[in-house]
């Protein structure tokens, strides 16, 4: 890439909702830190939140889910609604399966704690971007455990319409390593395709399954046992 594609490369406008004043003021100053990243706005309860998203459309949202007025996964839904290109991150306490799998249905791709450790706000932010799903470790495990427990049950409980729904080899390759954390370059690496064949092919899973986000795929695929986690990737 050259100097002057990296300069026109408009920065990624970034909405933070959380209610923590320092935890808001840690998570602005990431985003302001970085020269790709652009802070949009940052708001401390739901309603202000869900009036800028009705004017305001940003590419990554950053938000908590215990708030003052509400919960968080009310603004993913609203943002999802209106802007399904919104890439959507959870920064919570809150890791109980109810909660993260409610969020992963509404649309979130990404969901990490709080109380994790130290982590690379901007770059986990660039990356979800990019088409990775960052979670804390804990939350990966959860959600991998999920998708292996309950897949047999849920192929066999689908309804008949569900059933009428399938994947090609590849694009179950494909939503396999998404449902992982896989960015789609990694994605593309993997089974030596373009990201632009990736991409084509994330389309198609959306329009099958009738989903907007990568999470509510994986939440979808996995609800109708289409994933495919452990078998050998397809190649072809």
């Amino acid at each position: 890439m050259n100097m002057l594609q990296e300069t026109s490369r408009a920065p990624v406008g970034v909405l933070i909702v959380e209610d923590d004043t320092v935890t808001r003021k840690t998570l602005c100053l990431a985003i302001e830190s970085d020269p790709g990243l652009k802070l949009l706005g940052a708001f401390d309860s739901v309603q202000p939140a869900l009036a800028w998203l009705e004017t305001g459309m940003p590419d990554v949202l950053m938000t908590d889910l215990g708030l003052p007025d509400g919960s968080g996964i009310d603004i993913i839904h609203a943002c999802t609604r209106r802007y399904p290109d919104t890439d959507i991150m959870v920064v919570s306490m809150m890791s109980d399966e109810a909660n993260v799998l409610a969020c992963i249905e509404a649309g979130a791709s990404g969901y990490v704690l709080k109380d994790a450790g130290r982590m690379d706000i901007a770059r986990a932010v660039l990356d979800l971007r990019a088409g990775g799903a960052p979670m804390s470790p804990a939350i990966a495990r959860m959600v991998l455990a999920k998708v292996r427990d309950g897949k047999k049950p849920a192929a066999s409980q689908a309804a008949p319409s569900a059933d009428a729904t399938t994947l090609t080899k590849r694009e179950a390759a494909i939503l396999d390593l998404i449902a992982q954390g896989e960015s789609y370059g990694d994605v593309a690496k993997t089974l030596s395709v373009s990201v632009g064949t990736v991409q084509t092919h994330i389309k198609n899973i959306y329009g099958k399954l009738a989903v907007h986000s990568r999470g509510e795929a994986v939440y979808e695929a996995h609800r109708r046992g289409l994933l495919q986690i452990g078998r050998p990737l397809a190649k072809r």
